[in-house]
């Protein structure tokens, strides 16, 4: 019966690592995260360079196995230029995941990805640590800069280094 109604026909998915892996229903938590984030990047980037939920080409020896689909990206030009094909890594100023339930597939697996593929900046909002973990510099698929920041604190991406991101804004009061 339930097959009959279609419920399941829209489940968003990502390949990564050859298995087709589940982008969940997202919580309230997660949501709202997310909103007060991309409330803060759309003034400071500009609407047509700030993207949700679009898929990114990574590394060409990942790209068969993998087509990652972050939350949101800041592109370096507009995406009405990204039509019929995906983001290259160079195409990317800051790849943003927010992570509720998947935390450690996000500070782990997707930050190896990221870092093979020379995203230059990767930020992970974690929701129930209230902070936001940012990734630079990355070098033989790894992150060489891993610095977390609470949330009573500050951080301003590569591409923007004047605009500053208050963590604390992204979570309700506790």
């Amino acid at each position: 019966m339930i097959e009959a109604t279609g419920l399941f026909d829209q489940e968003l998915l990502e390949l990564i690592d050859g298995e087709l892996i589940s982008r969940m229903g997202k919580k309230r938590p997660h949501v709202d995260a997310a909103t007060s984030l991309v409330g803060w990047l759309i003034p400071v980037f500009g609407g047509r360079f700030v993207n949700f939920g679009a898929p990114i080409d990574v590394a060409p020896e990942d790209n068969p196995t993998n087509e990652p689909v972050p939350d949101m990206i800041v592109l370096k030009r507009s995406y009405s230029g990204f039509r019929s094909t995906s983001p290259q890594p160079e195409d990317l100023e800051l790849v943003v995941e927010v992570a509720d339930t998947s935390l450690t597939f996000d500070l782990t697996v997707k930050a190896a990805l990221y870092a093979r593929a020379g995203i230059v900046e990767y930020w992970v909002l974690d929701v129930s640590g209230r902070r936001l973990v940012v990734h630079r510099d990355p070098q033989d698929g790894k992150y060489r800069s891993v610095v977390a920041f609470s949330e009573h604190e500050s951080a301003a991406p590569l591409a923007s280094p004047d605009s500053a991101f208050r963590v604390g804004d992204a979570f309700p009061l506790p």
